[in-house]
């Protein structure tokens, strides 16, 4: 059993209120309180597949990996434990869908770290569901009520489209550039104008804007697109589907689902895990770069110019260069020798 996070230990001091409930946890999920909690049945819905894949072997059928509910996952609970992510747009998209399966009188606990913005809580909720704070510890804030209200969840109204370079970009909430390119995807684009061929990956792909712009730059090149959320899977599948290009999108916990070596790896990996800061992630994504390319195959990433992915990429490759560099960002560029 992993540690439970500040959120869950504040769920801890409430199981009273659980052992004769129908319970799903869904939303930001970071431990396995899940897999242990003591309640009529329980099940966990969450859209981050390295998650998935600590909870499945506990679990079971009882978690599901996706953006969305499936149709018939929770049609028997009464109750719903709800972590707050830190991305105030992706909570209404996800309680939206929720709360459309839920039957009026059903008990809802939402809980976050403060710093998350979980009190908006209370304002997004009003007129589906009243919500009170019930607790407050571990700087984390416990909120309670009964739905009153229950949505008519339709995912076409949660869609976000916009054009970047004539390509048209499709995403969903929570997903990164979800509004409008990021500035480091920018600038990591901006280094791609050499001819490409062969086997592109764009890991972590979020949207997909990378691997699309690569596409239709380079018409015979074959794409793959990884990413850990099922949100960030729709959306890269959306937007290939939106520019008539062809790839294989696929969920993926850095290298964990790969099992091919490419002529190019491409990222604006991400450093946050949750509200955390975390490099393990690109540490995974570098350090293994090597095993997954190609000889003369080449790694080429974004990052915050501050993060110390220099030594890494010199540790796993025997050497970098820089291709670009602004006052935040820097692109770098590694090759298998």
């Amino acid at each position: 059993m992993s540690l439970l996070t500040p959120a869950s230990e504040v769920i801890q001091r409430h199981l009273e209120h659980f052992t004769d409930r129908h319970v799903i946890l869904a939303g930001d999920i970071q431990d396995e309180l899940g897999s242990i909690l003591d309640a009529a049945s329980v099940r966990v819905l969450t859209n981050q597949y390295h998650r998935w894949q600590n909870l499945h072997p506990l679990m079971g059928d009882n978690v599901n990996f996706s953006a969305t509910v499936p149709a018939d996952f929770m049609s028997d609970c009464d109750t719903l434990i709800y972590y707050w992510p830190k991305n105030k747009q992706e909570a209404c998209f996800q309680l939206d869908d929720l709360c459309t399966y839920l039957k009026a009188g059903s008990q809802i606990f939402i809980v976050g770290e403060n710093r998350s913005g979980v009190k908006s809580a209370e304002a997004i909720m009003e007129g589906i569901a009243t919500l009170q704070k019930i607790d407050s510890a571990r700087r984390c804030g416990l909120y309670y009520g009964e739905l009153e209200q229950p949505t008519t969840f339709d995912i076409a109204r949660w869609w976000r489209r916009y054009e970047e370079e004539d390509v048209q970009i499709h995403a969903l909430p929570g997903v990164f550039s979800h509004n409008e390119l990021d500035i480091g995807s920018n600038l990591l684009l901006a280094t791609l104008n050499e001819p490409m061929k062969g086997k592109v990956l764009d890991l972590a792909c979020g949207n997909g804007v990378i691997a699309t712009v690569v596409g239709k730059r380079n018409p015979d090149v074959t794409l793959t697109l990884s990413d850990v959320s099922a949100s960030a899977i729709a959306s890269a599948t959306a937007t290939l589907e939106a520019n008539q290009l062809t790839g294989k999108v696929i969920a993926s916990d850095a290298y964990s689902n790969i099992d091919e070596q490419f002529d190019w790896i491409i990222s604006n990996p991400p450093f946050h895990d949750g509200l955390n800061t975390s490099y393990n992630a690109v540490e995974n994504m570098i350090y293994q770069a090597p095993k997954y390319l190609k000889k003369g195959g080449r790694l080429r990433i974004v990052a915050n110019a501050f993060l110390p992915y220099p030594d890494m990429l010199d540790k796993a490759f025997g050497g970098h260069t820089v291709l670009a560099k602004t006052g935040k960002f820097k692109v770098y560029e590694a090759t298998k020798r």
